[in-house]
């Protein structure tokens, strides 16, 4: 394995981002001929040219752009290590990384963290939340990278362990003029004759509702894709279209925009959320308060509900 120069990684990636060797020296305070020997070094030692020099500047050849996102990657997680560092020398005594999906962050969960740390007793332990696909937050659970994951509880865990945290209600997200709007509750079926606004192809919810069409021989139509939830609700607000959203993020919508909430009646509109984890991450101090946190903030909203 190459041992490749952290610092004439981060060089490169300086020139890119400037576009010519110059701007990069002055941002980085050294001279151009020093950065050009360092590019020379990484390109001999990597086998492969990485810029093409000219007048006006520097083009990245396609190894280049393929090095400079791998470039960009590892310098996020230097930056990380760092300040993870600094943070246990200001007195941080737990560090808990959480990666969930978007429907649970958009949901509960970030409110749940939120009074988790605002106990006294868990002024010293820092929280991280990231959002992914369930997927990939599997992935990142089990190969340590990450300490909980929060996501749908029908997503294969594999070996993982996992529980149930909360649940939430799905629902379609209408105009207040549209055609539906006079209706307390709704099969999705019945929706399938509008146009639709959906989430990335990616989603958990997005080859739900696919699946669900495909049952009864139907498709659906989408007017719009667009990334977040956020988004869903302004396209629908403005007419463009139907979503099917869960309920408890849609709720703060509907007092916002000119859209009302029509639950779904069909048994896989009521979605359940699962935390899970690695047994060794659980057993850390910091992983297993969050982790009994959670749990015992999901038991109260039920016994609430």
């Amino acid at each position: 394995m190459r041992d490749i120069d952290l610092k004439s990684l981060r060089l490169f990636a300086a020139v890119c981002e400037n576009g010519n060797i110059k701007a990069a020296a002055e941002q980085e305070h050294i001279e151009p001929s020093a950065i050009s020997k360092r590019l020379a070094q990484l390109e001999d030692q990597l086998g492969i040219q990485l810029l093409i020099r000219g007048r006006t500047g520097a083009e990245l050849t396609p190894a280049g752009h393929a090095l400079l996102e791998h470039v960009r990657s590892l310098m996020f997680t230097v930056q990380r290590i760092e300040a993870d560092m600094d943070s246990f020398k200001g007195g941080v005594k737990g560090h808990v990384r959480l990666v969930a999906s978007a429907s649970a962050i958009a949901e509960s969960l970030l409110d749940d963290v939120a009074a988790f740390m605002r106990k006294p007793e868990n002024k010293d332990i820092k929280v991280d939340i990231e959002e992914h696909l369930s997927v990939d937050l599997i992935h990142a659970v089990s190969s340590g990278t990450a300490s909980l994951g929060v996501c749908w509880d029908n997503a294969d865990f594999e070996a993982l362990e996992h529980v149930p945290y909360r649940s939430d209600q799905l629902a379609i997200a209408v105009h207040n003029d549209h055609p539906l709007a006079g209706r307390t509750s709704i099969k999705f079926i019945q929706s399938l004759e509008f146009e639709h606004v959906g989430l990335s192809p990616n989603t958990a919810v997005y080859r739900l509702l696919q699946k669900a069409a495909a049952r009864d021989g139907k498709s659906i139509r989408y007017r719009s894709v667009v990334s977040n939830f956020d988004a869903a609700f302004r396209v629908v607000a403005a007419n463009l279209g139907v979503s099917v959203v869960p309920i408890q993020v849609g709720a703060s919508y509907e007092r916002m925009f000119d859209i009302k909430l029509i639950p779904l009646t069909d048994k896989w509109a009521v979605r359940n959320f699962a935390i899970c984890f690695n047994e060794s991450n659980k057993n850390k101090p910091a992983v297993s308060s969050l982790l009994d946190f959670l749990l015992s903030s999901a038991h109260t909203n039920k016994l609430r509900s």
